[in-house]
């Protein structure tokens, strides 16, 4: 029968967990008072005095705990876990000032709530023991000033267990009923609001903006370095035995672009592992000089021509810039072939130039390719810049502009 359904309910006695569990909670607050109060009385006259500004004080103890992130993890996880998760989208720890307000009632509410519960499933049983031995005693309890209540033994007393079994009954019913309002007081305290999930929706933004970027990050570094392996290990095999010395730079060409590949990797591996930011420093337009060099060890004829300081670019200005020219080098070396690569970079007060191309090779684009090209407009784009690529004039020409601060 319905009516019977919260005695047989394992919800009800769930909800009775959850709430001893907010009186087991209120336990140390109940010392505080127990402490607050004796200590009041030198500066109030009364005992009622010291009684209520001991209860304001713990109340304000209760509310001030209330707010501490552990106490939001553990009220987010006994209502999951109790109350039949009735916010499955919820966080454990809210991200806004008003959630953690809304999270802070809920604690309260919890530990006040529990606290009556737990009193009166503390008293219950004893209660109904008493009444069974007065029974058969004709006592039923004793009072603080020492004066025994008694009943008329036999039959005459057998309405005090039912009535106190009746009343153990009515407060499963009551533990279900407090803990059903305690759900839905949950469900519009601890439900995600739209400030909620327009923060999630960004820290969600966020985490895949940071996957792009580590996802360039490889792709150029990586692509770049496997490129000049590729090509300077294809070169030593072939003049391994007729030019030794040429097998010896081109062995050194493979062992820089390597080790700068695992660096770069173990900064990405480190990112991915939420590890401390920044493990190796990402080289700047001022390593140019040097990439420019281990192109050169790959077999390609590579022209620089770098104006302006370098060093004076703003830094994510010039990390960006410098995995776009590092692209187009990659570039050049996988698909033009042993072409000739022209490079120049002018950097003025606020903006920045740069300009690869290379004569159109006969290689031949792989399949899937246009990941580098998309790669490189979506860096210009983040850095509010302006990037075009395609042939001109029997040329392979990459043009990139980014200004920052006045020159914007």
């Amino acid at each position: 029968m319905r009516i019977l359904r919260p005695l047989t309910s394992k919800a009800t006695y769930r909800r009775w967990v959850y709430l001893v569990l907010g009186g087991a909670i209120s336990v140390p607050y109940l010392l505080f008072a127990a402490v607050a109060v004796p200590a009041l009385l030198p500066f109030v006259t009364t005992l009622e005095q010291a009684t209520v500004v001991g209860g304001l004080l713990t109340l304000a103890v209760l509310g001030g705990t209330a707010f501490l992130p552990a106490v939001h993890v553990l009220e987010s996880t006994a209502v999951r876990e109790l109350l039949d998760d009735p916010v499955p989208d919820a966080p454990a720890k809210p991200h806004t000032r008003p959630g953690r307000r809304r999270a802070a009632v809920m604690f309260v509410l919890h530990v006040g709530a529990g606290f009556v519960v737990s009193c009166f499933s503390l008293a219950a049983p004893v209660a109904v023991g008493l009444s069974i031995s007065a029974v058969f005693t004709g006592r039923l309890f004793q009072t603080d000033e020492g004066e025994a209540v008694t009943v008329p033994t036999g039959w005459a007393s057998v309405w005090l267990p039912v009535v106190f079994g009746a009343g153990v009954v009515l407060l499963v019913y009551a533990v279900g009923a407090a803990g059903g309002l305690l759900r839905r007081a949950a469900t519009g305290l601890l439900g995600t609001t739209a400030a909620d999930r327009i923060a999630r929706l960004e820290r969600r933004t966020e985490q895949l903006a940071e996957r792009n970027r580590l996802a360039r990050e490889l792709h150029d570094s990586v692509g770049h370095a496997l490129s000049v392996v590729t090509l300077q290990a294809g070169a030593a095999r072939r003049t391994l035995r007729t030019d030794p010395d040429f097998t010896e730079r081109a062995l050194g060409a493979i062992e820089e672009s390597a080790r700068t590949a695992l660096d770069d990797l173990d900064h990405v591996l480190g990112l991915l592992r939420e590890e401390a930011p920044g493990r190796t420093p990402q080289p700047t337009l001022t390593a140019l000089p040097s990439l420019v060099e281990t192109t050169r060890l790959a077999g390609t004829d590579v022209t620089a021509d770098l104006g302006g300081d370098l060093a004076a670019v703003p830094p994510v200005v010039s990390r960006e810039v410098y995995r776009i020219l590092q692209e187009c080098l990659t570039n050049a070396v996988r698909h033009a072939g042993r072409v000739p690569v022209t490079v120049v970079v002018a950097v003025a007060a606020h903006e920045l130039r740069a300009r690869v191309a290379n004569p159109l090779g006969s290689g031949t684009r792989r399949p899937g390719g246009g990941r580098g090209l998309r790669g490189m407009a979506e860096r210009v784009a983040v850095l509010g810049g302006e990037l075009s690529a395609g042939p001109v004039d029997g040329q392979w020409e990459v043009v990139v502009r980014v200004p920052w601060g006045s020159g914007r």
